[in-house]
């Protein structure tokens, strides 16, 4: 096996990383502090063409693979992981499921304005009543002639205030469960589309959060994305590629809760030595290392097993569920090395272990995740 990055996975990790240090980690504390959407930084995003690097050249994207795709958005969360999730959610989510389903003529008008960060889209699936169990979902849309008549509530809407352009995911044959739910592209401006106000959220405070409204919203029939009563297939493979953007996204918190560590250990002193030096810090700072390590080849894995068109779901969700959890654990373990410091805002510990719990819940839960896992392996051993 071969662990070696390409001189192009190498020059587009270390491009994001650059531009993160000079542009995003100055501001972030003062983002998050103020809740503020970064729109000046995804305009300088798109410039640099980071809004569509996995999607096609034809479409206005990059064509980069997925493993760069990962190891660019590990180095955003580094420092801000409200703008990765940002960068994730448009990419993965939003446009990814037009990437993944859409007819030349959607990818045309829709998608190449996606790629190229002209416009910002939001992916909308969870309702007030239905997480976890997607196919609750009460959104209709019911076909009217030449169109379709859509009305619901979608909830938890990454870019639900600022985006352009909306997957909508509702009921087109109440009856057939699963079997009888449709996407749609819809546009932030049509008559009957209205947002919520920004949700108060624990972390993640400069992702744009929010309610979607959808009242007798009229979607043109071209609108439909992919084939009638299939949107839950394509959802499902939507979201086994959106969490190896999770994972590569909650490797990056954690790098960071290490990284911050290390250097506050090395500065921080106590009885007279600094207290990275004492064993205990130590043993902390070796088991992070190590996880983050085993996190980045297993959301790696499934990167490749991705590109390579071959079956990577149990793949995704082994990746997206430790990646996540160590997330967690990284950032608990930084705050404790800090001590009093990290309780406060002027360290990035505290603001990282707030960010790292979202990444146990969206996307599918970690309790999900094991069930996905457990699913895959019974088909496997049990036929």
């Amino acid at each position: 096996m071969d662990f070696t990055l390409s001189e192009e996975q190498q020059l587009i990790r270390d491009s994001i990383k650059d531009f993160t240090e000079r542009h995003v980690a100055p501001g972030v504390k003062e983002r998050d502090a103020k809740k503020e959407f970064p729109r000046d930084i995804i305009r300088m995003l798109a410039e640099q063409g980071f809004l569509g690097m996995v999607h096609p050249e034809k479409y206005g994207g990059g064509g980069i693979d997925s493993i760069s795709y990962c190891l660019g958005i590990e180095e955003i969360a580094r420092w801000d992981a409200s703008l990765a999730l940002t960068v994730a959610s448009h990419t993965s989510l939003g446009s990814g499921h037009i990437a993944l389903a859409g007819t030349d003529r959607q990818k045309e008008k829709y998608l190449t304005p996606l790629a190229r960060g002209e416009k910002l889209a939001g992916w909308c699936l969870t309702e007030p009543g239905s997480g976890s169990d997607a196919s609750g979902l009460k959104t209709t849309a019911v076909k009217k002639e030449d169109h379709w008549m859509l009305n619901g509530t979608k909830i938890f809407i990454t870019q639900g205030s600022v985006g352009d352009i909306f997957v909508v995911l509702s009921k087109t044959d109440p009856d057939k469960g699963t079997k009888g739910i449709s996407a749609f592209i819809v546009e932030s401006e049509w008559e009957g589309v209205q947002s919520g106000g920004k949700m108060e959220k624990l972390g993640m405070n400069s992702s744009d959060t929010t309610e979607v409204y959808f009242e007798n919203v009229r979607v043109p029939e071209e609108n439909l994305l992919g084939e009638l009563n299939n949107g839950f297939v394509d959802t499902m493979k939507v979201l086994d590629g959106g969490r190896i953007g999770i994972g590569a996204l909650s490797v990056g918190i954690a790098r960071g809760a290490l990284e911050e560590s290390i250097t506050y250990a090395g500065e921080r002193k106590q009885f007279g030595s600094p207290i990275g030096d004492f064993q205990a810090i130590e043993t902390k700072l070796a088991d992070m290392a190590t996880e983050i390590d085993a996190a980045r080849f297993l959301v790696h894995r499934a990167a490749w097993l991705k590109d390579r068109d071959k079956p990577f779901k149990q793949a995704a969700s082994m990746g997206k569920l430790f990646a996540s959890e160590l997330a967690v654990r990284a950032a608990d373990e930084a705050v404790q090395i800090h001590g009093g410091y990290g309780y406060i805002k002027e360290y990035h510990v505290e603001r990282f272990l707030r960010d790292a719990k979202l990444m146990t819940i969206g996307e599918g839960t970690s309790e999900v995740q094991r069930m996905i896992i457990a699913r895959e392996l019974k088909k496997e051993y049990w036929g």
